[in-house]
This record gives C-alpha cells, sequence and structure tokens, in this order.
C-alpha cells in the first residue's frame, strides 16, 4: 500500500468524521426551527448516529481485515459521503434522524479502516508520525467545525453543512474504489464471528443509547450488561472470536484502551460543563465561545506533533502519565477560572494532554496488533472515543444540577483514574525491545511486500 495516499486518505477520513460531528452542532438550532422538529427530536439526530457508529466499529475493523481496508475505506467514504448529501436535502426530521442512522454505519466502516491502513502501509516503529499527522488533522477540523459550520449556517442555511463531506468522500474514496489493492490472502480470512457481532451490538448500542439518554436510562444499561455477559461466555467458547485473544488479551492494549475511554470521557464531559459556563454564565454567543476555547485546538495539534519525539525518549508509560496529568491539571483550572487568561490557560493544559494521550494511547493499541487485526484493533480504538465522550457527558450533564465546580472536580478525578492505568503501558526499554523485533520482522517480510506492491505492474 502506498504510504503518502495511505496517509493522506486516513487523515481526510478522520477529518470528515469530526467535521461532520463539530458542524452538526451549530446546525442543530436552525434545523430545529427551520422542520418544526421538537428538542428531542432534534437530540436524536445526534443519538441515532451515535448508537449506528459505536454498535458496528469493531465488526466493520474485522470485515476490514477480512476484505480489505482500502476496500472497506472506499465503502465507508462513498457511503458517509452519500447519506450526508441525502441529509441536505431530507423533507423532514424523520427523515434526518434516518439517515444519520445510516451515516453512522458507513462511518462505522470508515474510521477503524483509517487506522487499519496505516498499520498496514507503516512499520511498527514509524507509526507515531502518521498518528500524530492523524491527530493534528481531527484538531484542527474540531477548532474550524464550528467557525465553518456558523459561516455555511448563517450565509446558506443547515443543509449546507452536510455537503461539505461530498467532495473528501469523491476525491479520495473514487480512488480506493477503482483500485482496491490487493485482498488479504484467503489464509488470512477468519470465518466471521456473527453472533459475536449481533451481542456486541447490542452491548454497544444500548450503553451509547443508556448514557445519551435523559436521564441515564436505567433499562438500557441492564440490557448491555447482560448482553455483555453473554458476550463474554460466547466468544471465550468461539472457535473464531470476533475479538482475538491476542488483542484484547494484552495488558498494555486494555490498559491503553482504558486510558482513552477516561481521558475522552473527562475532556467532553468538560467540555459540556465549559459551553454552559461560557454562554449560559458568562453570556458569550456561540462564536466566542468557540475563540475562546481556541487553545485547545492549538495546543492538541502542537502536542501531537510533538508526541512521537516524547515517546521515543520516555517510551508511551512516561508520556501518556504525564499528559494524563496534565489534563486533569486542566480541568481543575477551569473549575476555578474567572478570567480571560485562567481559562486561555485551563483550555491549553487540556488540548496538550489530550493530543498526546491519543498519539500515544493510539500508538500502544494499533502497533501492538498484527496487520491480519488491525482493523479490529482500529475498531476498539474508535469504540473507546465513542463510548468515553457518553460517559462523561452523562456524568456532567448528572452533576450540573449541584453547580459547575463539583461536576468539574468529578471529571478530574475520572482523568486522574487513568494515571495507574499508564503503568501497564511500556516504558522507553520495552519500547527498544520492540523496535528491535520490529526490524527483525520487516527484514524478514521484505520479500513477501515486494511481491505485493509488484504485482499491479505485472498485470
Amino acid at each position: 500500500m502506498n504510504r503518502r495516499w495511505a496517509l493522506a486518505s486516513s487523515v481526510a477520513g478522520a477529518v470528515v468524521v469530526a467535521l461532520d460531528g463539530t458542524v452538526l452542532t451549530v446546525a442543530q438550532p436552525r434545523l430545529q426551527r427551520e422542520l418544526g422538529a421538537s428538542f428531542a427530536e432534534v437530540q436524536w439526530t445526534s443519538t441515532a448516529y451515535l448508537v449506528a457508529v459505536a454498535s458496528l466499529l469493531v465488526f466493520a475493523g474485522r470485515l476490514g481485515d477480512r476484505y480489505g481496508q482500502r476496500q472497506v475505506f472506499a465503502l465507508g467514504l462513498l457511503g458517509f459521503g452519500a447519506a450526508s448529501a441525502a441529509i441536505g436535502v431530507a423533507p423532514g426530521v424523520g427523515w434526518v434522524i434516518g439517515l444519520r442512522a445510516v451515516q453512522g454505519v458507513f462511518g462505522a466502516l470508515l474510521q477503524p479502516a483509517t487506522l487499519g491502513m496505516l498499520r498496514a502501509a507503516f512499520p511498527p516503529d514509524r507509526l507515531a508520525g502518521p498518528l500524530a499527522v492523524r491527530t493534528a488533522a481531527i484538531g484542527l477540523a474540531a477548532a474550524a467545525g464550528p467557525l465553518v459550520g456558523g459561516a455555511l449556517v448563517t450565509s446558506l442555511g443547515w443543509r449546507a453543512v452536510f455537503f461539505v463531506n461530498v467532495l473528501p468522500a469523491l476525491f479520495f474514496g473514487l480512488p480506493a474504489l477503482v483500485r482496491p489493492g490487493t485482498p488479504p490472502p484467503a489464509s488470512r480470512r477468519t470465518p466471521l464471528d456473527m453472533p459475536g457481532a449481533v451481542l456486541l451490538a447490542v452491548t454497544l448500542s444500548c450503553l451509547v443509547y443508556a448514557l445519551t439518554a435523559r436521564p441515564v436510562s436505567a433499562a438500557g444499561l441492564a440490557v448491555a450488561a447482560v448482553a455483555a455477559a453473554v458476550l463474554v461466555r460466547h466468544e471465550r467458547r468461539a472457535a473464531s472470536p470476533l475479538l482475538p485473544p491476542a488483542v484484547i488479551g494484552s495488558r498494555a492494549v486494555g490498559a491503553a484502551l482504558g486510558v482513552l475511554v477516561a481521558v475522552s470521557a473527562a475532556l467532553f464531559g468538560t467540555l459540556f460543563v465549559a459551553t454552559y459556563v461560557l454562554q449560559r454564565r458568562l453570556g458569550l454567543d456561540p462564536l466566542l465561545s468557540a475563540l475562546r476555547s481556541l487553545p485547545l485546538a492549538v495546543l492538541m495539534v502542537a502536542s501531537a506533533a510533538l508526541c512521537p519525539v516524547l515517546l521515543r525518549r520516555f517510551g508511551a508509560r512516561g508520556t501518556t502519565t504525564a499528559a494524563t496529568a496534565l489534563l486533569a491539571l486542566g480541568v481543575l483550572v477551569l473549575s476555578g477560572a474567572t478570567s480571560a487568561t485562567a481559562f486561555g490557560c485551563a483550555f491549553a493544559l487540556l488540548g496538550a494532554g489530550f493530543g498526546t494521550v491519543m498519539v500515544a494511547a493510539t500508538q500502544v493499541v494499533v502497533r501492538r496488533a498484527e496487520v491480519a487485526v488491525a482493523g479490529v484493533a482500529g475498531g476498539l480504538q474508535q469504540t473507546a472515543l465513542n463510548v468515553g465522550p457518553a460517559v462523561g457527558v452523562a456524568t456532567a450533564s448528572t452533576l450540573m444540577g449541584a453547580g459547575t465546580g463539583p461536576a468539574l472536580l468529578t471529571l478530574a478525578a475520572v482523568a486522574a483514574l487513568a494515571v495507574p492505568l499508564t503503568r501497564a503501558l511500556p516504558g522507553t526499554g520495552e519500547e527498544r525491545a520492540l523496535q528491535g523485533a520490529d526490524g527483525v520482522a520487516s527484514i524478514t517480510q521484505a520479500p513477501d511486500e515486494r511481491v505485493q506492491d509488484s504485482a499491479p505492474a505485472r498485470r
């Protein structure tokens, strides 16, 4: 797989998804007025997408492992763009909700493939750089989303924000569809674990629905718990489990996923509270609120770019520990912020901590997975980054009745819970050992890679 194309496509896919979520938030008030929708219906334009995408990420990753990451990427990106265009011409809110669920299905196909392509294209010891570029691009999209969305909604209406995805989908999706690359050999095509996929989908969809409901749905949590118990029992007995033991059985991978859930919960829960503080308490409009939080995106981009250097110097353990503590400190600073300077410092700490953790923890998850299960690893990473925000926002909304201070202190504690988990991540010595092993592997695999790369030329 061409490395430049893989990196550009991975970045494009990640940016399309990140931009879609941020511009939708800006468009929802106008959408509600023009379509005559209730507040609950507007909430479902987000919930339908979240439930669909979270429930299918891991299974979609397995499809990429079986049929080829590039093929699944093309299907996911083109489908995502088509669903976006359909939402832009939807006649009513019911259509918007249904099409958002369809968009979530294609988003689930797209997201794991963006990581699976990187794992297939780059040697494990060189993954940190591409992951840093990808994370920095997501930070830029998060910063640009409210501004782009506000400009489009103001000048062209809410429908315009959904056509933003169409051109990138065509530009990157069509080449991947026309030249899908070499599919994995038949020897690597393990049978699909459909019962496991259904059980995992039920578990995650009920969990995400329960956490996004207001109030939190106890029935949804109960169904998710029962389905999870049945899933564990099934996976232990399955001949070809959906969740490969080599991936979920790794202590380092489990810790990295736990860290991603905790820090994303803390960050998005904090942003939920911060939006209330900036717009309700301080009386800022959405544009000024976005500008006040701009240091978060700037430091997220800068920290992602710096993270590969930190990983080489301090290893994943030291880097992630310091970054998690930095994020927790940012939440604490925000809990007592009253001036513009204090808010700027708090958002900068949040961005620096989250950007670093994103690169470092994702590198552990993707690097430790073999190419044959890279899609599943990517699906697990994306699942963590979907469940975490749902947990954080649910926690914040539940505690807001007691005031913003207690809510933020609790979220700082959630971030701090990730610090003990970082002890299971590889240190500098283990990183060097892995690099040595990766070097041996790359030498022994080089002939096969050359044969695959030259296959299209022979045709």
